[in-house]
C-alpha cells in the first residue's frame, strides 16, 4: 500500500505546476533576502543591543524543530524517495518546500551566531555600564551563555532522537515529526513575546531590523499559504507555525515603526536619556560632562548631534595633548627632546 501511495506521489511531482514552482522559488529567494537586513544591521552597528536573548533562543529552537518536522513528515520522505525515479529538475522542484524551511533555519541560526559574536556584556568594574544594565534591562553575559547552551543542547537532542528513531523505530518517525511540529508551533507562538516586551521597555528598536520585518510579516502569510497548498490540512503542524509567527511579528513591527517615528519626532526618550547624573564620570566632576578620554561618550549624548559634538571635542582635545602616554599615535610630545645625555 505504501508503495502505491509513493508511486502516486511521484506522479504528482512529475505533473509539475508552473505556478507553484515559481511561487516556491520566489519564497526561497525572498526569505533569504529578508534576513539580510537583520544580518547587516547587527554587523554595521557592531552590537546586538535591543535584541532579546530569549527571542533568539525561542526563534532558533523553533526553526530547528520546524526544519526537522518537515524533513520527517511522511510526504516529505516520499518526495525524497521519488528523487530516485525523477529527473533532477522535477526532484529539485519537489524539494523546494523543504528548502524553504532549510533556508529559514540557516538564516535564523546566523542571527544566533551574530547575537553571540556582537554581544556586549556589562563589566563589573564599569559603574556606568552597571547603571545602564539596571535601567535598560540589558542582558548579562551569563544570560547569553545560557541561551547558547540551551540552543545547542536542543539541536543535539533533536538530532540524537531522530537518529535513534530512524535506525531502530521508523514507525514512530511520523509521531516524532508531529511532536516537533507542535514544539515548533508553541515556541513560535511565544517567540516574539520577549522581543515585544524588550522593544516596549527600551522604546527603540536597537539592532532589530524594521526592513526585515516589513518583508517577513506579509511573506509569512504567503509562505503559510504555499505550505498549505503543498501539504494540505495534514501538514497543519508545518504551515500553522508561520501563521502564528507572522501575526506576532506584525505586532512587533507596529511597535518598532511607532517608536521609530516617535524617536525621529523627538517625542520618546529611551532609558539611556532618562538616566540620573552619575557621580563617577571620567572628568571627576558631579555632572554629565564627559572627560577627554571617556570610553563611552554615547552614554552622555542626548541626540546624534550631541554625540558628534562630544566626539569632535574629544578629537580636538586629544590633538592638543602633550602629556606623556596620552597623545594619540605616540608617547608624549613629539617635539620634546628626551635625550638625557645632552649637556
Amino acid at each position: 500500500m505504501e508503495s502505491i501511495f509513493g508511486g502516486d506521489r511521484c506522479e504528482e511531482l512529475r505533473d509539475l505546476s508552473v505556478v507553484n514552482l515559481i511561487v516556491s522559488i520566489v519564497i526561497v529567494i525572498g526569505m533569504l533576502i529578508s534576513y539580510l537586513p537583520q544580518h547587516f544591521r547587527i554587523i554595521s552597528r557592531g552590537t546586538s543591543e535591543g535584541i532579546s536573548p530569549y527571542f533568539i533562543l525561542l526563534g532558533t529552537t523553533s526553526a530547528t524543530s520546524a526544519f526537522a518536522n518537515i524533513l520527517l513528515l511522511p510526504q516529505s520522505r516520499q518526495d525524497v524517495a521519488c528523487c530516485k525515479e525523477l529527473e533532477a529538475f522535477h526532484c529539485v522542484a519537489g524539494l523546494l518546500g523543504i528548502a524553504q524551511l532549510g533556508v529559514q533555519w540557516i538564516c535564523f541560526s546566523f542571527i544566533f551566531v551574530l547575537f553571540l559574536v556582537f554581544f556586549r556584556y556589562n563589566p563589573a568594574h564599569d559603574p556606568d555600564s552597571e547603571e545602564l544594565a539596571e535601567v535598560e534591562g540589558q542582558p548579562r553575559w551569563q544570560t547569553a551563555l545560557l541561551v547558547a547552551s540551551l540552543t545547542l543542547l536542543h539541536g543535539l537532542a533533536v538530532t540524537v532522537i531522530t537518529g535513534i528513531l530512524s535506525t531502530l523505530a521508523k514507525d514512530h518517525l511520523a509521531a516524532w515529526a508531529n511532536v516537533l511540529g507542535v514544539m515548533a508551533a508553541l515556541l513560535a507562538a511565544v517567540q516574539y513575546v520577549p522581543q515585544i516586551w524588550t522593544t516596549y521597555h527600551l522604546k527603540h528598536v536597537g539592532s532589530l531590523s524594521i526592513p526585515m520585518m516589513c518583508i517577513q510579516t506579509p511573506g509569512g502569510f504567503v509562505f503559510a499559504a504555499s505550505l498549505f497548498a503543498r501539504l494540505g490540512l495534514a501538514g497543519w503542524s508545518s504551515w500553522g507555525i508561520f501563521v502564528l509567527t507572522a501575526t506576532m511579528q506584525g505586532i512587533l513591527l507596529y511597535l518598532a515603526i511607532y517608536y521609530e517615528i516617535q524617536s525621529r519626532n523627538g517625542l520618546v526618550k529611551s532609558p539611556i536619556e532618562t538616566l540620573p547624573p552619575s557621580h563617577l564620570h571620567a572628568n571627576g566632576f558631579d555632572d554629565d560632562t564627559p572627560g577627554r578620554y571617556t570610553s563611552h561618550p554615547e552614554h552622555y549624548a542626548h541626540s546624534p548631534d550631541h554625540l558628534q559634538t562630544i566626539l569632535d571635542r574629544q578629537d580636538s582635545d586629544a590633538a592638543a595633548e602633550t602629556t606623556p602616554l596620552l597623545k594619540p599615535g605616540g608617547i608624549g610630545d613629539p617635539h620634546r627632546n628626551f635625550d638625557t645625555n645632552r649637556g
